[in-house]
């Protein structure tokens, strides 16, 4: 029998290795990243085009290389990080396993500077498909600069299963989130397809978080700081009050490295029992400094799995670290039954000295006089004279004054909004609210239990969907315009949705430092609800929506919008408002789900009420 087994040429070992490396064009960005970190870095600049899909570029201030560890980089296994099995297990790098750059350079088009310090010139190397087709001696500062173009290019399939520009631009902003933050000691600059998207300094911690997260997170910051045998637990959660439905604000950095753990995310979640609903995400951003040895992080590629040694005693040291935290800062709430709350300063008077009050007395008042002698003050308002009030109606004739001449206009006939159905609403419609929840309503078969919250958002979805439509929204002007504040890639979202958020109603400029002045809403909508819309827009386009609804803005707009302004469960309604909804529910084109495809109301047969009273 002739042999039939045999040994893959590189190239294409390292198409299969990128295939586990590179899912996508974060990934690089993190190798790079990682990378330019490893190589002592102190300024690190990102650059980035249509999604990393044309162009990742890292350019880092490291240590540089030098012509033949820049040759020897890109293949597979070759590495500075390790040198022996033994150095695994006390790792205190981002990479060791030598596969990163040999992979990207499998699957896309690298361009590399690079120069020691004490070189005068530096190495210039261009690889296309691990292949290097130019080496030369360029003139470049100390460091190194990898550019990463047309990522894919060899594997079409891979690189048609990529999602659209803003879909991959999310996934590389949260990589750069995830390296920025726990490497606040090294300046970063983001830029996106020539615009500024990031440019961090070097500062402290929390400076660098809310650098990154905007200005309002300051105030939401808790700090947590314990250190035991096992662990030295440190950083910032959120206060409960902005407790999240999604994960974007959650971090766990294992000794300097971001990893993804839900056993330790539940004992976060197990520490805030009690301070926020079930289906609430509390924000963290928290170190765990452990014993290397303690900790295996060669599970995946992507270095972000880890197993711990003892993860049940971490466990319950981060569970009662982070509730001694929330309660050292009063962030449980309490109850004082001797506290006397009428002592308290009102905060208009706190520093202020205390004035001596003035005492005014009337000079004039007489205990002893008569009420018949006292002045009596009269105004000097005089009343006029109202002769000649006939005069007022002298033009008017008197057949003109009949009211048969006057037209009233006849009151609109509002069609039958169930015609073609089988149960019809009765046509003295009577409804009342149940629990504050739900609208029960009769029909000719039975009964009509509709939820209020549904079946606003129904309505104003489709009202949304029709302005859209028309390219026409009706917008009240605010007396004083609104001025928001957002981080550089929700200003990058928000001006993505700009078109579709005009067409709706909104007035909106974007200013200088990432400032947006609002000056008008739809008319639907309340002042005081603008910045949750805005906030519950920036949060969904990330999370609870899919990568293709993505690309229908003007979709994931009026969903956020209605399910945003719609009537609450707990509500009341008057019996009118409670009769409008109706009527304007079964205007609707769908009227039996919501935009997320929930029931809005269901119907109690006559017969079923009958059969509970045999």
């Amino acid at each position: 029998m002739a042999d039939i087994i045999k040994l893959l040429p590189d190239h294409v070992a390292n198409q299969i290795a990128a295939g586990e490396v590179v899912q996508r064009p974060a990934s690089v960005v993190k190798e790079l990243l990682e990378n330019a970190i490893d190589a002592g870095a102190t300024n690190i600049k990102l650059i980035v085009k249509d999604g990393g899909k044309a162009l990742i570029q890292v350019v880092d201030n490291g240590i540089g290389m030098s012509e033949t560890d820049a040759r020897l980089s890109f293949e597979r296994h070759a590495t500075s990080k390790i040198s022996c099995a033994e150095d695994l297990f006390n790792l205190n790098t981002k990479g060791f396993r030598g596969e990163a750059l040999a992979s990207i350079a499998a699957i896309a088009h690298v361009d590399v500077q690079t120069k020691p310090e004490n070189a005068e010139l530096g190495s210039f190397l261009k690889i296309e498909g691990s292949k290097i087709t130019a080496q030369d001696v360029a003139a470049t500062p100390k460091g190194t600069s990898i550019a990463v173009k047309n990522l894919f290019f060899n594997i079409p399939a891979r690189r048609n299963f990529l999602k659209s520009n803003q879909v991959e631009l999310r996934h590389i902003t949260d990589e750069f989130q995830r390296v920025a933050l726990v490497h606040f000691d090294v300046a970063f600059q983001f830029y996106n397809n020539g615009s500024e998207l990031f440019n961090l300094p070097k500062e402290n911690f929390r400076q660098r978080i809310v650098h990154v997260f905007g200005a309002k997170m300051n105030e939401r910051l808790v700090p947590v700081e314990e250190e035991t045998e096992v662990v030295k637990v440190s950083g910032f959660i959120c206060k409960p009050e902005f407790a999240r439905k999604s994960r974007g604000e959650q971090f766990f950095f294992a000794n300097g490295r971001f990893i993804k753990s839900p056993y330790l995310h539940h004992a976060i979640g197990a520490a805030f029992e009690g301070l926020i609903k079930s289906e609430m995400q509390p924000g963290y951003f928290l170190f765990l400094n452990v014993d290397p040895k303690a900790i295996d992080i060669n599970i995946h590629p992507t270095k972000t799995e880890v197993k711990f040694d003892d993860e049940n005693t971490l466990y319950a040291i981060l569970r009662s670290t982070i509730k001694h935290s929330l309660g050292q800062f009063n962030v449980v709430p309490s109850l004082d039954f001797e506290h006397d709350n009428n002592l308290l300063t009102p905060y208009s008077y706190q520093g202020k000295e205390a004035v001596v009050p003035k005492v005014t007395v009337d000079a004039r008042f007489n205990p002893f006089e008569s009420k018949e002698s006292s002045t009596v003050r009269t105004s000097s308002f005089k009343k006029k004279s109202i002769e000649g009030w006939e005069n007022l109606y002298t033009d008017l004739d008197d057949k003109d004054n009949s009211f048969s001449s006057v037209q009233f206009e006849s009151q609109i006939e509002v069609p039958d909004i169930f015609e073609g159905q089988e149960e019809d609403i009765e046509t003295n419609q009577i409804a009342f609210q149940l629990r504050r929840k739900f609208i029960v309503t009769t029909i000719k078969s039975g009964m009509l239990v509709i939820n209020q919250n549904r079946a606003h958002q129904r309505v104003l979805y489709e009202k949304f969907l029709a302005n859209n439509e028309v390219k026409q929204g009706v917008s009240q002007q605010l007396l004083f315009p609104l001025t928001l504040e957002f981080t550089g890639p929700e200003i990058q979202q928000l001006k993505q949705f700009h078109e579709h958020l005009s067409v709706l109603g909104f007035i909106m400029n974007f200013g200088k430092k990432q400032k947006v002045t609002v000056s008008g809403i739809p008319t639907i909508m309340t002042e005081t609800s603008i910045g949750t819309v805005f906030a519950e827009l920036l949060i969904n386009n990330e999370s609870e929506v899919t990568d293709e609804e993505v690309l229908s803005s003007e979709v994931l707009i009026a969903k956020i919008l209605c399910r945003t302004l719609a009537l609450k469960s707990g509500q009341p309604l008057d019996t009118t408002s409670q009769i409008a909804l109706v009527n304007d529910l079964f205007g609707c084109e769908e009227s039996k789900l919501d935009p997320f495809n929930r029931i809005i109301y269901t119907t109690i047969e006559t017969d079923l009420i009958e059969k509970k009273f045999i």
